[in-house]
C-alpha cells in the first residue's frame, strides 16, 4: 500500500514539475509590449508635431559650427530643426537610427537645408556625420519650444 502512495506523490511531482518548464517556456516565448513599440502616428506630413506624439521625420548629421542660433556653443545632443515645425528648445527622442545615436536631443539651432520635418543632429567628427548619412527616423516631441506647460507628463 505504501509503495501505490509514494508513486503517485513522484507522479504529481513530476506532473507539477513539467507544468512550471512549460509555464516559463511559454512565458518567455510571448511579446512584452514596449513603449518604443508604440505605433507612429500616420499624420499627414504638413501637420504639427505636438507633444507626446511619434512621426516620422528625415534626420542627418552636422558638425560645422561653434554658435547655435539660441546662443550656446554646439554640442552632442543638440539637433537642428525648422523653426515652424519644431521651435528652439523644443525635446525630442529619436529613435530607429543605429542605437549610439538614438536619445533624446533638444532642438538648439536651425539651419537653410533643414526644412519641414527634418532634424539635423550634431557630431562632433565631421567623418561620422558624414557616415551616419540621411535616415528616416521616429521622433517623439517630448516638449515643444522653451514653455514647460507644453511637456508630456
Amino acid at each position: 500500500m505504501s509503495l501505490t502512495l509514494s508513486s503517485s506523490v513522484w507522479k504529481k511531482v513530476l506532473v507539477m514539475a513539467l507544468a512550471a518548464v512549460g509555464f516559463i517556456v511559454i512565458y518567455y516565448e510571448r511579446d512584452i509590449l514596449d513603449s518604443r513599440d508604440a505605433r507612429i502616428e500616420s499624420a499627414s506630413e504638413t501637420d504639427a508635431p505636438t507633444p507626446g506624439r511619434t512621426v516620422r521625420f528625415e534626420v542627418t548629421a552636422y558638425c560645422k559650427g561653434e554658435t547655435t542660433a539660441a546662443g550656446v556653443r554646439v554640442r552632442a545632443g543638440m539637433a537642428a530643426a525648422d523653426p515652424k515645425v519644431l521651435p528652439l528648445g523644443s525635446v525630442v527622442r529619436i529613435e530607429g537610427v543605429p542605437t549610439a545615436y538614438e536619445g533624446i536631443y533638444t532642438v538648439l539651432d536651425t539651419g537653410p537645408e533643414v526644412q519641414g520635418r527634418e532634424l539635423d543632429v550634431y557630431m562632433w567628427s565631421c567623418y561620422e556625420a558624414l557616415d551616419f548619412g540621411r535616415r528616416r527616423a521616429a521622433v517623439t516631441v517630448l516638449r515643444l519650444g522653451w514653455d514647460p506647460k507644453t511637456s508630456v507628463r
